[in-house]
């Protein structure tokens, strides 16, 4: 039980550490000219889906919208994904720890300045 565990927590850092890429990689593109929600929604899937993480649109969040965030403009990408759907193993508990990780929900967030020609 306590290897079980102990493989849960690993696989939590290597999803959190995904989350974090793909909300990075999600606002590289959102800061660039041209860029959209949905676009930038899809680039976050794209890089969970090349990880085998299963984001989609609806944990992703894009504040304020590309098009219309003006020069300098902080836009933040967030991702939250339930750790209950990234799960291996049907572990209700880390023994070790008393900590019920199928109610965490792991999250990442990136904030990156609006690039554009002035």
């Amino acid at each position: 039980m306590l290897v079980i565990g102990m493989l849960e927590f690993g696989r939590a850092v290597m999803v959190q550490q995904v989350l974090t890429n793909a909300s990075r990689e999600g606002a590289r593109y959102a800061v660039l000219d041209g860029s959209t929600v949905a676009a930038t929604k899809q680039k976050v899937v794209d890089y969970g889906t090349s990880a085998s993480i299963p984001i989609t649109t609806n944990d992703i969040t894009v504040n304020p919208d590309p098009t219309t965030a003006g020069y300098g403009t902080p836009v933040t990408v967030s991702v939250a994904v339930p750790f209950s759907r990234v799960s291996w193993v049907p572990l209700p508990n880390i023994p070790f720890a008393n900590v019920n990780l199928k109610t965490v929900t792991l999250s990442a967030s990136t904030v990156m300045r609006r690039e554009t020609v002035q």
